[in-house]
């Protein structure tokens, strides 16, 4: 985060330093708000490109196998531009090259989920999956398969990208 605002820092600069140039070369005859004007829109320009780029660049940076199962994008007020472009904030990753497959149900597999958020630590939460019944469940110390148990499933869509990345 601390280079993110050295490098806004540098990129106001950088707008500072071609409404300087525009001023030198129009003699002085530009007015002089360029240069603040100049510095504030490089520096919010910078920060919406990298607002925008994080999902791409988180994105190409997954291991193969790891598999994209859900982007939510959001809108905000104070970010009017994202009415007409809508920014991806987080996302949700299956890592299915490494999920393992129940050797007494075979319909169950176990798979991470790596959850991904602007400006935050990615988080691994283990799950299972039920590829017949289309449910997940989270896996923990007490994870009991069978039907009585206090396990809590909560049921998937037939489509759902994470049984269809998942059982396929």
């Amino acid at each position: 985060m601390i280079w993110e605002l050295v490098a806004t820092v540098f990129a106001g600069l950088g707008g500072a330093g071609i409404a300087l140039l525009i001023r030198k070369l129009s003699k002085q005859t530009a007015p002089k708000w360029l240069v603040p004007a100049f510095a504030g829109l490089c520096m919010l320009g910078f920060q919406v490109q990298g607002e925008y780029d994080w999902y791409d660049h988180q994105t190409s940076l997954l291991p193969t196998g790891v598999v994209v199962v859900k982007a939510v994008e959001e809108k905000a007020i104070w970010r009017p531009w994202s009415y007409v472009f809508p920014q991806t904030t987080r996302f949700i990753a299956a890592d299915v090259a490494n999920s393992a497959q129940n050797k007494i149900d075979p319909n169950l597999i176990l798979v991470d989920l790596y959850f991904f958020e602007r400006r935050s630590t990615a988080k691994r939460v283990p799950q299972v999956i039920d590829c017949v019944q289309s449910a997940r469940a989270d896996f923990t110390d007490s994870f009991s398969a069978e039907s009585d148990s206090t396990t809590q499933w909560y049921s998937l869509g037939h489509n759902d990208p994470l049984i269809t990345a998942v059982c396929s």
